[in-house]
């Protein structure tokens, strides 16, 4: 009764502070931790403890899934150099700066458990950072990126510290620590990827959204406890069945289903991520009790977590500056071969007052079509570079996003007992964690607002979603345009049934009514308009993935046109089985 009723104040508090925070204009995490604290502190509030293997192995899975899905392929490959470079060398680095600096001032604790606090306070939790960049209209691609470290930088920084824990127990090898890592690495995207592929077939075979949802809320652990299993990183194998899930969704899972579940999933992440962080901020009273009943002192754990929290500010500042000049190189070499790009594009359309190239001219209509699509690829790839940029107006916010999280304080719990000062080292990092999540967290906002970082350019983004809808529009007019269109009993369309697809399936006006509702009479038969939307819906869909594909537009944009599909086909899927079951 009484875990029950932990649990309904829990979630009625999360709820609370978030629509005051709201208000307020604060991220709720941070106003989370704050309350915690505060209530950390009040006689008779519960502190309920829970053991890090839950966090860790119950509760960051279907974070990161969450996150992953939403994570599109093509973003996360163009970001791939500064993800990767965040997520695993920055760590690296910070793993090494902070196990310098805690052996430096704990001597008595060793190397071992000193790299072992510096793996655990290593990692960023992008949650507070990409909800105020939200807010604040961060460029897409800047929120991209640190949600990318976000996903990825968790297991670089398991790994490290499982490393680190078995030298602890007297095991260490430099070169087995490299070794471990890359096979952890290797396993886990292999896992991942088959879990991917595996999960949206089989769940496209259900036909049902509740059946489907639930299936879905057990893949993070069916990825997951594998590659633990074999060594490997299951929280990389969580990311990558995300990412894999989120690619493949549109192609194998209906319109219902994808609907049903990101609702499902938002909210059990915001339910999550919300008791991470109150639960970070209620521990903190715990924490100091346990420090003073193992005979240390609370305040030199607070001077040296202060310490280390500078030193992780200012690597992260270090590190960003070359990461910035590099992805500046990358626009400079953009720029170089965009002509070059154009011309090659223009001999194999024959335009431009460019002939066609000899080469081609034996080629398979197959092969220039694979031809002419990778180089459409790399032609988007090009014009994102150019057009989605950061300057050092994105890498200062990139550069003071690196706020530590929960996770930090659940890797921290998760030493060995044995491990020594193992109560003050805790404290420390929740000491790290609290001052950059705050203090980063609470004045983000205003770093953005003063270094003056432009949005996405509006008028680019509303070009690029006007030039998606006429290749939709295009697509649908292929289906009725057909001369040999007919429906399921090989009967031809009513006049009125393809006037009124055709109408809805072009963008219109805001000033332009759509026409009146159909008769029964005009259309033939209500089934047989319901099949040519559907049927339209369809070839714009795969028109949808085929942009999707090759990188033509934007994330945001695409996302925007599938949710406004899967509307339409949700909608129309649900009279149909209605009809049907008459």
């Amino acid at each position: 009764m009484e875990l029950t009723l932990v649990a309904v104040i829990g979630v009625v508090s999360i709820v609370a502070v978030a629509v005051f925070s709201e208000r307020l204009g604060l991220a709720a995490p941070l106003s989370l931790v704050v309350v915690g604290i505060a209530l950390s502190f009040i006689p008779g509030v519960p502190h309920p403890e829970i053991e890090p293997e839950w966090i860790l192995g119950g509760v960051l899975p279907p974070l990161l899934y969450s996150a992953a899905v939403n994570m599109p392929v093509v973003d996360f490959r163009r970001n791939l150099k500064p993800i990767s470079g965040l997520a695993v060398l920055l760590v690296v680095v910070s793993t090494l700066g902070a196990g310098w600096l805690f052996h430096g001032l704990l001597p008595e604790i060793g190397w071992p458990a000193a790299f072992a606090l510096g793996a655990v306070i290593s990692p960023t939790d992008a949650v507070a950072a990409t909800s105020v960049g939200r807010r604040l209209g961060l460029p897409r691609r800047l929120l991209t990126v640190l949600e990318g470290e976000g996903l990825v930088n968790d297991a670089s920084a398991l790994v490290l510290l499982r490393s680190a824990v078995a030298a602890i127990a007297g095991t260490f090898s430099l070169w087995g620590i490299v070794g471990e890592f890359v096979y952890a690495v290797v396993v886990a995207i292999a896992i991942g990827v088959a879990v991917g592929m595996v999960n949206v077939r089989v769940r496209g075979l259900l036909g049902d959204a509740v059946l489907n949802t639930a299936i879905s809320f057990v893949v993070p652990f069916v990825a997951y406890l594998p590659a633990e299993e074999l060594g490997a990183s299951g929280v990389l194998a969580v990311v990558v069945a995300g990412v894999v899930t989120g690619h493949q969704s549109s192609r194998f899972l209906r319109a219902t289903d994808r609907l049903a579940e990101s609702t499902n999933w938002r909210t059990l992440a915001f339910l999550l991520e919300s008791g991470m962080f109150l639960l970070m901020g209620l521990s903190v009273k715990t924490l100091i009790d346990q420090v003073h009943d193992s005979g240390l002192g609370a305040g030199r754990a607070l001077v040296i977590g202060l310490l280390a929290a500078a030193l992780v500010i200012v690597v992260r500042v270090v590190f960003v500056a070359p990461l910035v000049a590099g992805m500046r190189r990358e626009q400079e070499r953009a720029a170089a071969a965009k002509p070059r790009i154009e011309q090659i594009e223009a001999r194999l359309r024959g335009t431009g007052g460019t002939e066609p190239d000899e080469r081609l001219r034996n080629v398979t209509p197959e092969k220039k079509a694979r031809l002419q699509r990778r180089v459409t690829k790399v032609s988007a790839d090009v014009e994102f570079r150019l057009n989605e940029t950061l300057g050092w107006r994105g890498g200062v916010v990139l550069a003071w996003a690196g706020m530590r999280g929960a996770i930090t304080l659940a890797a921290a719990q998760s030493l060995p007992d044995d491990t020594p000062d193992r109560a003050q080292l805790i404290l420390i990092a929740y000491v790290v964690a609290t001052t950059t999540l705050l203090l980063q967290g609470l004045t983000l906002p205003a770093v953005i607002r003063s270094v003056r970082i432009p949005p996405d350019d509006p008028d680019r983004v509303r070009g690029e979603y006007v030039r998606l809808l006429g290749d939709l529009t295009q697509a649908a007019e292929s289906v009725l345009g057909d001369p040999q269109l007919t429906d399921r009993d090989g009967k031809p369309f009513g006049e009125r049934a393809v006037s009124q697809v055709r109408s809805e399936s072009r963008p219109r006006r805001h000033d332009e009514g759509a026409e009146g509702p159909l008769t029964e009479e005009e259309v033939g038969s209500r089934d047989q308009y319901l099949q040519l939307r559907l049927r339209v819906l369809t070839a714009q869909s795969e028109c949808l993935l085929a942009a999707r594909s090759t990188g033509t537009y934007g994330s945001a944009v695409l996302n925007q046109a599938q949710t406004m599909l899967d509307v339409d086909t949700a909608r129309l899927q649900q009279i149909t089985d209605a009809v049907s079951d008459r």
